[in-house]
């Protein structure tokens, strides 16, 4: 019997950043596809009427709410500057190693930094 060798897997490679972030930013989109459900929710209540509202002001302005909303709008912004970069690369550009790794960097650095900076706008 003849040793075929190991496809390569999650085993096999070591982690990487930009590896990380293409899981993330496929995971950001499953987030954002389900998060559309809480802005029909919001449209919805809306015009259902006061009552409708104010329970769902409720569910988002807890504790629970707001950790969600929170999450939201940083995998909006996560994906949006994921799909940037890779319009980046689409371009031609960015290819060569210390790029890439600074690019991945700056998505994530730039969506936290953007969660609390729409989040502490929002909060004043």
């Amino acid at each position: 019997m003849v040793e075929r060798p190991l496809s390569p897997h999650l085993q096999i490679y070591r982690p990487m950043l930009t590896m990380m972030m293409s899981i993330v930013h496929r995971l950001t989109g499953v987030a954002l596809y389900l998060g559309t459900l809480l802005v029909a929710w919001w449209l919805v209540a809306a015009a259902m009427g006061a009552d409708a509202y104010a329970f769902y002001q409720a569910v988002a302005g807890s504790l629970f709410g707001r950790i969600v909303l929170i999450g939201f709008t940083w995998a909006l912004l996560h994906h949006m500057l994921g799909g940037i970069r890779h319009l980046i690369w689409d371009a031609g550009y960015g290819f060569n190693l210390p790029r890439v790794e600074w690019l991945a960097r700056a998505t994530l650095t730039c969506s936290v930094l953007g969660t609390v900076l729409v989040w502490s706008l929002a909060c004043l």
